[in-house]
């Protein structure tokens, strides 16, 4: 399976979140992990025309010339840097997973990131940034499945801005708090199953923000254990993998002191993804059944 990452995607922001770090352990444990079972591949950065397909330009042009702050609240020009190349991960693996299936980008910082403004360690919205990209220039319908802690804001924003409400789908599992307090065993059969169903169904492929931050652990976060997380990730990907949906997944928050623990919960999703591609499907009876 590939991965897209380049060093320059790695920066220290000088913020409480150490995602912007997340990359180079990430890729270095998947290869230690599965060697030859993961390829990585330098991605293409993208430009600022593509940014401006989803953000003003006033505003991309102000972080990357370091005249406005990033969501980071500084002007660091490494971290101005990086942020072409994090999209561009996610916009090269979603072209892979269009061959592929199934494809990774390891980078977090996107959905608090609205048209005019960054905030929440998020300064572009590489997912909004991919979807109208393919959507306008292959007509790849797109659907956004978010499952990060914490309610994506900005991919709202952008969406009732640019008008593409009926264009791409969105789904943001911060802001289902209704769904969320049904706990884990109730939640992936009343609401987990459908939503995948109704994805399935007008979806070309799905970018998956499998984040960490859910972890009952999490400072900033959390509502599932780690077997509950191992468990979402093998439904979501079989689910997708079992109906030919190809899959780009990144990794989003996650904020636990000890980083090793976060990227743990990473290699949970790498694995969920390998067994699919292998055709090792959990639960199939859930993946099967039509009572979504």
């Amino acid at each position: 399976m590939k991965i897209f990452y380049s060093a320059e995607m790695v920066v220290d922001a000088n913020s409480y979140s150490k995602s912007p770090l997340k990359p180079k352990p990430f890729v270095e444990q998947a290869l230690v992990s599965f060697g030859s079972r993961v390829e990585v591949v330098r991605p293409t950065p993208v430009t600022r025309e593509q940014l401006y397909q989803a953000h003003s330009q006033s505003y991309v042009d102000g972080v990357l010339d370091l005249k406005a702050v990033n969501g980071f609240g500084n002007k660091k020009a490494d971290v101005a840097k990086s942020l072409l190349w994090t999209s561009g991960s996610v916009l090269s693996a979603a072209y892979a997973a269009l061959n592929a299936g199934i494809a990774c980008s390891p980078t977090s910082g996107f959905h608090h990131a609205a048209y005019e403004s960054g905030g929440g360690f998020c300064t572009f919205n590489g997912l909004m940034v991919t979807a109208i990209e393919l959507f306008t220039k292959r007509n790849i319908r797109v659907a956004i499945l978010d499952f990060d802690q914490h309610y994506g804001d900005g991919t709202d924003d952008i969406l009732s801005t640019l008008g593409y409400q009926d264009k791409i789908v969105h789904y943001t599992s911060g802001g289902d708090r209704e769904g969320t307090a049904l706990g884990w065993e109730v939640y992936k059969r009343t609401r987990l199953k459908g939503l995948l169903y109704t994805v399935s169904k007008s979806t070309d492929l799905v970018i998956y923000q499998a984040g960490a931050d859910c972890h009952v652990d999490d400072p900033l976060g959390g509502w599932l254990t780690t077997e509950q997380m191992k468990e979402r990730d093998d439904l979501i990907i079989g689910f997708l993998r079992k109906r030919g949906i190809p899959v780009v997944w990144n990794l989003a928050g996650g904020y636990q002191a000890d980083l090793q623990k976060v990227i743990q919960l990473h290699m949970n999703t790498l694995i969920a993804s390998l067994n699919a591609l292998d055709g090792k499907l959990v639960d199939p009876e859930w993946l099967s059944s039509n009572d979504g």
